[in-house]
């Protein structure tokens, strides 16, 4: 990476949403990146009340964006969160999926961070609506996806490890946005239709053995993807389990007291529209610390370190 990185982070500035500022304002403190604060504000919806309130919308629509613009100055301004760092702020209207991903870009974003949940009077920040979405259309930019309140820099980082290419992409940047952490490199794995070796009549020690053979095999190519990112030994633990990747990683992040998770995110065509990958998903929606969403390196530009 080059050494001026821009972070983007959207809030609805409610109080759940402010952990996702302070998450940003802890990165661009330890990476020495610039940061910037977006609110969007789809204020269109409420011209659905215009027969209720009258020609009073226009005066609830300038109340509501001089609030919004008092309530991000001081986030800005607040001195227990911002650590020092300087950060631009905008109130921008429009729909805040599509305002987010074009802030994202005009500002060449090198991480978009977000949070799980929201409060917003138009419900634009749950998890299952801007951050899935965003998730989903993005094929460009990292996404952090801000679960819990930030007390300290990332301490122990769990990073998803396929042997795909956005794996590679995903230790690279678990290592640039959280330096100073514990890094543990997973990969989960089943056989191919395991569940029915079994009923085909293949000897349960056989497919144990397999499995073993099998273990080995990938943990030297995990050790090997280590080594191409950058990592010697000593900065890293490697985990290689047998069982459904979903679920795995779930009781890794336990085991480890991992803080942050980081999974990579496959392809950019019209199904990843509709349906991010089943194990990103579910490290999402189960997970209880942060998780850091990578984009497929061959739909993105450069980020490598």
């Amino acid at each position: 990476m080059t050494s001026a990185q821009t972070i983007l982070v959207a809030t609805d500035l409610s109080a759940p949403a402010r952990h996702a500022v302070e998450r940003a304002f802890y990165q661009a403190a330890s990476t020495d990146s610039e940061l910037c604060i977006l609110h969007a504000m789809e204020l269109d919806a409420l011209d659905s009340l215009r027969e209720m309130l009258g020609d009073d919308v226009f005066a609830v629509k300038a109340a509501l964006k001089n609030d919004a613009h008092t309530r991000i100055d001081q986030l800005t301004g607040d001195a227990a969160i911002h650590r020092g760092v300087a950060a631009r702020a905008r109130v921008a209207e429009g729909n805040p999926l599509a305002t987010i991903a074009a802030e994202a870009d005009a500002l060449d974003a090198h991480l978009v961070v977000l949070g799980a949940r929201g409060e917003s009077f138009l419900r634009h920040a749950l998890l299952g609506s801007t951050a899935a979405r965003l998730l989903r259309k993005s094929s460009s930019r990292p996404v952090l996806v801000v679960k819990q309140a930030p007390h300290e820099a990332y301490r122990s980082v769990l990073v998803t490890v396929d042997f795909s290419p956005v794996s590679l992409q995903a230790i690279r940047l678990a290592r640039y946005w959280a330096p100073n952490a514990d890094l543990v490199l997973l990969h989960a794995f089943e056989l191919p239709y395991e569940g029915k070796l079994t009923f085909a009549g293949v000897d349960e020690q056989v497919i144990r053995q397999y499995v073993t053979r099998e273990g080995d095999v990938r943990r030297k190519r995990l050790h090997d993807v280590a080594a191409v990112a950058g990592l010697r030994a000593v900065e890293y633990s490697a985990r290689i389990v047998h069982g459904d990747p979903a679920q795995q990683i779930i009781a890794m992040e336990q085991e480890v007291d991992a803080d942050l998770i980081v999974i990579g995110k496959h392809g950019s065509h019209i199904a990843e529209e509709l349906l991010l990958g089943s194990v990103t998903k579910h490290a999402l929606a189960e997970s209880q610390c942060d998780v850091l969403v990578i984009c497929d390196p061959r739909q993105a530009p450069d980020q490598s370190p």
